[in-house]
């Protein structure tokens, strides 16, 4: 379901702009359609309270819970069904965070992401995006969003735009609080600064090295490290927001200390932070994390040369859901019919 879509329903049901801003502040918020001391009867239009039951029922299967997973860490991994069957991850965060997905499945195809070696099988609808904060609000307050769950939000563009305009409005999210994760895409640069809402941005970096890259993203846009520096760093300067780059730490592959030069050089004096995230274990895949002393050098020497750095663990790692894993023990214990990709 797309947002635009359900205003349209809202309107044929002879709702007004402040009776469908009601229906989709409620919803959002994981509240009852009942729910304040006004009476709907007293104020929303007759077809609309007739059909408000079915609609919210509707809305509610969009997305909803098939398993929850806690971890040690304060976070929660969510399996979370779709209307048709098929099954995303959501991940609650500590301090009231949020990782949603916007793909199910991924094209880009990181060698290091359990989510793309099945590749694309659909595009999330805006409304199914915005669903699965409205189930995990069922669970706890969220006061962050962050798009770098299943998926690729680049690749998803019109919806994913469409979900952070809701949220960072009617959704009642500061727009600092919503967080366009992205390998990088020439029309986030452009789309996103148009925004009635424009979300805070982190960029998946990995490596200063472009060929490496190239490896490690294979079907991410060829963007040289030095350019898509400075694309972000335009962002953050129109925003007042810094940019969040996001790096895998892979044992002898990103963690060496020409990769620590390169950052220096590349980051001293911007408006960024790097996430530095070892690398969580894939069946399948011979890559180590580096270890824990290792990383923690890095992030000295980084913070220590000028370049603000931040250890970073991934959610979960105690029932060993990396972003992905839910999905993929799943379908290996019970394979689900493919269903073709449309946009």
């Amino acid at each position: 379901m797309r947002i635009a879509d359900l205003r349209h329903r809202l309107r044929s049901l002879g709702a007004k702009p402040k009776h469908e801003e009601r229906v989709l502040r409620l919803w959002a918020n994981a509240l009852p359609q009942t729910h304040g001391r006004r009476r709907i009867e007293d104020w929303l239009p007759l077809e609309l309270r007739e059909a408000l039951p079915a609609l919210e029922a509707e809305l509610a299967g969009l997305a909803t819970l098939r398993s929850a997973h806690a971890g040690g860490d304060g976070s929660e991994r969510l399996l979370v069904t779709l209307a048709d069957g098929q099954t995303v991850e959501s991940v609650l965060l500590p301090r009231e965070g949020l990782c949603v997905s916007t793909q199910a499945g991924c094209a880009v195809g990181c060698v290091f992401c359990m989510t793309g070696r099945d590749g694309l099988i659909r595009q999330l609808g805006s409304g199914e995006i915005v669903a699965q904060v409205a189930l995990a609000r069922q669970r706890r307050a969220v006061r962050k969003v962050v798009f770098m769950g299943m998926g690729e939000p680049a690749h998803n563009l019109d919806a994913v735009l469409d979900a952070i305009e809701l949220l960072g409005t009617a959704g009642g999210i500061a727009h600092k609080q919503l967080v366009f994760s992205t390998v990088g895409d020439a029309r986030v640069f452009e789309r996103l600064p148009q925004g009635r809402v424009k979300p805070a941005l982190a960029l998946s970096l990995h490596t200063t090295k472009a060929d490496l890259r190239a490896q490690l993203l294979p079907r991410a846009p060829r963007f040289d490290p030095a350019e898509l520096i400075e694309a972000g760093e335009r962002y953050a300067r129109a925003t007042g927001y810094p940019i969040q780059y996001q790096w895998t730490l892979i044992e002898g592959v990103n963690d060496g200390d020409d990769e620590v030069e390169a950052l220096v050089a590349l980051l001293k004096g911007r408006y960024a932070i790097m996430n530095m995230i070892p690398f969580n274990p894939i069946d399948g895949l011979a890559w180590r994390r580096p270890s824990d002393e290792r990383a923690g050098a890095i992030m000295r020497a980084l913070n220590q040369r000028g370049v603000l750095a931040r250890l970073r663990q991934s959610a979960g790692q105690d029932v060993e859901a990396g972003c992905g894993q839910l999905r993929a023990r799943e379908l290996a214990a019970a394979p689900q019919r493919r269903i073709p990709i449309r946009a």
